[in-house]
């Protein structure tokens, strides 16, 4: 295949997935978005974490909330729990990797909070332990997961799952469906 073929190949494999996500997802999304509107109404923020791409992801999601996404408008408690290097190297060390965003959680999350937790496999440990400690205290958890959901599946209360096995469609949809959540807060929060 030429360059110009797997260029066209992989933009129009992105497409169908996301077209999938538009075709079998919105509702769910549209449900996440809810939840995550009526913690911040009520009070609550957000918290995010995932590897990798997926904590890139969280990090960017944060920021646009905490900024500002398409408009000027009071900022939003939203926290990656990817991002403090000290706590993530003593947790890694201290406990084990499979802890570092759980103690996050039990940190700061409280009852009415939520959980976003992003997974392209779903079988992330740490990120499945995140989820449990949420739910252990109070703390609505919202997957956005790929693969079929992998060991996460049935574990939050809300599941976003992309139904593709490739990786790169798989973040490319989360980040696309993280930016429509961005927008539906903002519009919801800030008329």
């Amino acid at each position: 295949m030429s360059f110009i073929e797997i260029i066209k190949y992989e933009l129009e494999a992105s497409v169908a997935v996301k077209k999938a996500v538009a075709e079998n997802l919105s509702g769910v999304i549209a449900k996440a978005a809810e939840i995550i509107i009526t913690s911040y109404q009520n009070g609550g923020k957000l918290l995010i974490c995932g590897n990798g791409g997926s904590a890139a992801d969280a990090q960017h999601i944060a920021g646009e909330l905490v900024g500002r996404f398409l408009k000027e408008r009071k900022a939003l408690s939203a926290i990656a729990l990817t991002t403090d290097t000290s706590i993530l190297t003593a947790l890694a060390n201290d406990y084990c990797v499979e802890k570092i965003f759980a103690r996050q959680v039990e940190a700061h999350g409280k009852p009415g909070d939520v959980l976003l937790a992003i997974s392209t496999s779903g079988n992330s440990l740490n990120v499945i332990r995140a989820v449990e400690t949420a739910k252990a205290n109070g703390v609505i958890t919202v997957g956005l997961l790929g693969k079929g959901g992998g060991s996460m599946k049935g574990l939050c209360d809300t599941e976003i799952i992309i139904p593709s096995d490739n990786t790169q469609h798989i973040q490319e949809a989360h980040i696309t469906i993280g930016h429509i959540i961005c927008g539906l807060v903002e519009q919801s929060l800030f008329q």
